[in-house]
């Protein structure tokens, strides 16, 4: 057994008997930041990678990450079999390679029944989406997807309030994510810029199969509710790119709630500036990425309230179990990562023992979301090309 019995389902997560072995698929920036991560939530071990279809690239990053040589695959399908044969074989993979890939390599490990927490979008097309949601029903499989900013600890203590109804009923939420690094004209050439601009790997957008699914995920995960229809339009607004590098978005949600969505990597001065505020008839939420330690309250008519991270003082109980320091002593994206890969590690023992998980005592994003997100990158990108007119997210 991994996880010790019985489960107290209110209280901190449990420590696991054993840390879980985590093989990594993809081996950039994203995939050194998540292992870190990973370690971080003192859960998981790395322990096998398949880092490019390149025998001596392969092997020189298996070198870097203090991998033995026979768990360094060239390709995901070999590291699927090989692995799953394995009486130490990886518990669970990470899937962080360029977005065509996530369908056929999620499929690999979920066919040899191995557990995985992909990247976002999911995948590049709708019907792959759902054929992996599919997939993961009928293996049985832990599915993540790694809709990272929903882990903040203060993003649960919106969800919180809001389900609590602190801010009476929702009736706007507007999101934005601006990022500045895509300004300079030269940056299109960039290694890492490229494939991220090239249709045949980023799928029919670029930055809001990026960054607009992190925003659109996020208002729904803290309003609770589910996005409907989009008008959306694309833009350029630096030097000529093959896909967009802005997008602009009216937003419908359920009960015909009204919103807006703007996502941009050319907005100068922004690094994370990923920004939520939901407005309901009794107040109103705010929360900025990057002064993510706190969160703001306002209820109309009262003096508005600053909450923060740590322990105590307003944060409930089912937040606290993922504060790693003490209010004051910042925390940040790597353990937002850390929270994910927490959830997860829960998730894959809970499974593996064969134990029913009580309800709400995860919030990982799950595969399902991941699909919604596909759904949402598709409508926006139909709603584009039909010079913004109103779209059902389906």
């Amino acid at each position: 057994m991994l996880l010790a019995n019985p489960i107290d389902f209110d209280g901190a997560f449990p420590r696991l008997n054993r840390r879980l072995r985590l093989g990594v698929v993809g081996g950039g920036r994203v995939s050194a930041m998540q292992a870190m991560a990973a370690r971080l939530s003192d859960r998981w071990d790395v322990v096998a990678g398949a880092f490019s279809s390149d025998a001596a690239r392969a092997k020189a990053a298996a070198d870097g990450w203090f991998l033995p040589e026979e768990r360094c695959y060239t390709s995901f399908e070999d590291m699927a079999r090989q692995e799953a044969a394995r009486s130490d074989g990886v518990d669970a993979v990470m899937i962080t390679t360029p977005n065509h890939l996530h369908h056929a390599a999620a499929l690999a490990f979920l066919d040899a029944g191995i557990d995985v927490l992909c990247d976002k979008p999911l995948t590049n097309e709708v019907s792959e989406a759902e054929a992996l949601v599919q997939a993961a029903k009928e293996s049985g499989c832990v599915f993540g997807v790694s809709y990272v900013m929903s882990c903040f600890a203060t993003i649960r203590q919106a969800r919180a309030l809001v389900m609590e109804g602190a801010i009476g009923t929702i009736n706007q939420v507007h999101v934005e994510f601006m990022q500045d690094w895509m300004t300079p004209d030269d940056i299109a050439e960039a290694p890492h810029v490229k494939w991220r601009l090239d249709p045949s790997k980023s799928g029919k957008t670029s930055c809001v199969g990026d960054i607009g699914t992190h925003a659109a995920h996020l208002a729904q995960f803290v309003s609770g509710l589910k996005l409907t229809d989009l008008r959306a339009d694309f833009h350029v607004c630096g030097a000529p790119k093959p896909l967009e590098d802005t997008a602009f978005m009216t937003t419908r949600y359920t009960g015909s709630v009204p919103g807006t969505l703007m996502c941009t990597r050319l907005a100068p001065g922004n690094r994370g500036g990923l920004r939520l505020r939901i407005f309901g008839s009794e107040g109103g939420i705010e929360w900025d990425l990057e002064h993510s330690e706190q969160l703001k309250l306002n209820r109309f008519g009262a003096p508005d309230q600053i909450i923060s991270r740590g322990h105590g003082h307003g944060i409930s109980p089912s937040v606290e179990r993922l504060v790693r320091t003490a209010r004051g002593f910042p925390e940040g994206i790597i353990e937002a990562w850390g929270n994910l890969y927490t959830e997860f590690a829960m998730a894959v023992a809970a499974r593996r023992d064969g134990v029913s998980v009580q309800e709400g005592w995860l919030g990982m994003p799950n595969v399902q979301d991941g699909a919604d997100g596909v759904r949402f990158i598709e409508a926006s990108y139909q709603s584009s090309t039909a010079r913004g007119a109103w779209v059902s997210i389906k």
